[in-house]
């Protein structure tokens, strides 16, 4: 059984002049349901506001939750936060708070949104209003329901706003592989950064992440690993600047789950970056990347989940 997390709001409409993909999740869910897979799905809650003060700047969490952001926030975010968008920036950090406790059960879950890794205290940046990894990990961390929490991004750009939001907090890592030249132009530091010149292919990225990943695993131990799965290092992405091809990213997360679940690591994806003209072929990236994560997993995963599962 797939364990997957999904709220209709997520859906929202899109605002004018908006560059983000915002039919991706529902086609994400149409391609899942339409697929020949035993999939559990699961609804979740809007994250508590304390859950997001925790993070985020209690006036920037009014700002969101009031549908009242300064037009230079919106800016930085680039798009308007009406009130639908406001309803869905709340649920995504529950669904991935709730993907983190289903791989706690069961060894993999993902949320079919959120990833969003570019928002910061007081502010969304980068198509991210709320951070969801960074709110996630904290609330695990602090709730006492995880030791160590490490959070991977494999994003084409870099989680700068995970980084920044998470850094000095014990029990919580992060590592991003990503575009060097990409967006943001500032970057924070992460646990660790491994920064990929333009036109990396499928060989030397894998041997960047195997050889950077590995030894993080090892010195921080996690007990729980939250994964940025964004397909925009692909070659033909509209934002991306590196050159995987879709057997590259196939090879990403089948190295990603594996390496996890034969250490008996739980893993919760989200859906993270994926950019294009046609948004079928988006959705379609990214529905390979959860189902390649959930296949490998379950054929990997000690046998004690597999029995939970």
């Amino acid at each position: 059984m797939i364990h997957i997390v999904h709220h209709p709001d997520y859906v929202a409409a899109a605002p004018a002049r908006s560059a983000y993909e915002w039919n991706k999740n529902g086609l994400v869910r149409d391609l899942l349901r339409a697929r020949d897979e035993a999939i559990v799905w699961h609804a979740p809650e809007a994250m508590p506001r304390d859950w997001l003060e925790a993070v985020h700047d209690a006036e920037y969490v009014d700002q969101v939750l009031a549908a009242r952001v300064p037009p230079e926030k919106e800016r930085r975010i680039g798009f308007p936060v009406t009130p639908t968008v406001a309803a869905r920036a709340q649920k995504v950090p529950g669904g991935t708070w709730l993907a983190a406790r289903l791989a706690q059960s069961h060894g993999f879950a993902a949320n079919t949104a959120g990833g969003s890794h570019h928002a910061l205290a007081d502010t969304g940046a980068g198509f991210c209003v709320f951070n969801d990894l960074a709110i996630a990990a904290v609330r695990l961390v602090e709730a006492g329901d995880a030791r160590r929490v490490l959070i991977v991004d494999c994003d084409v750009h870099q989680g700068d706003g995970t980084a920044a939001l998470t850094a000095g907090r014990p029990g919580i890592a992060t590592y991003s592989i990503h575009a060097e030249k990409n967006f943001p132009v500032r970057k924070a530091r992460s646990t660790l950064d491994v920064a990929l010149p333009d036109g990396v292919g499928d060989a030397e990225y894998l041997d960047a992440l195997a050889t950077t990943l590995m030894p993080l695993l090892d010195d921080f131990a996690p007990d729980l690993v939250l994964y940025q799965a964004g397909v925009d290092p692909f070659a033909g992405d509209r934002l991306g600047r590196l050159a995987l091809s879709r057997e590259g990213l196939v090879a990403r997360d089948t190295w990603i789950a594996r390496t996890l679940a034969v250490r008996g690591v739980p893993l919760a994806s989200a859906l993270g970056g994926g950019y294009g003209h046609d948004a079928m072929e988006v959705a379609d990236r990214h529905v390979a990347s959860l189902l390649t994560l959930a296949t490998t997993y379950a054929a990997h995963m000690p046998a004690s989940h597999a029995t939970a599962a």
